[in-house]
């Protein structure tokens, strides 16, 4: 049996990045070198990884023809009633809302420190 063990972004500060998504989402720091840092959800099930490229280039979203394009996004679930809360710990931890909104009030998409484009889903 195969299973995902983590989801690896690219950004030029690893340990920038990842305390943003540990912060995020309360979850441990489990694995830390110069160049990489990983952290895992609370049941074993999840993990999200920093990777430290010297020539990154953050996206550009929404996208533009010449420009450097989206690779992957993540979809983060939560309650309508959880999300004000969730949006004001994501800019307060130096996330910004995406200048343009596609998810009417299906979702909210942000931008991590990194410039990588992330939503919180609204599951109800």
């Amino acid at each position: 049996m195969i299973s995902l063990e983590s989801v690896v972004l690219e950004c030029r500060d690893a340990e920038e990045l990842i305390c943003f998504y540990a912060g995020l989402l309360d979850w441990p720091v489990v694995y830390r070198d110069e160049e990489f840092v990983r952290i895992q959800s609370p049941d074993g099930r999840a993990g999200i990884a920093a990777q430290a490229a010297e020539d990154y280039l953050p996206p550009v979203w929404p996208s533009e023809a010449g420009k450097q394009q989206m690779m992957a996004h993540l979809d983060f679930a939560l309650s309508r009633a959880e999300a004000p809360a969730l949006l004001e710990k994501a800019l307060a931890l130096g996330a910004r809302r995406a200048p343009v909104q596609y998810g009417g009030d299906e979702w909210i998409t942000l931008l991590d420190p990194a410039g990588h484009p992330f939503c919180l889903v609204f599951v109800d």
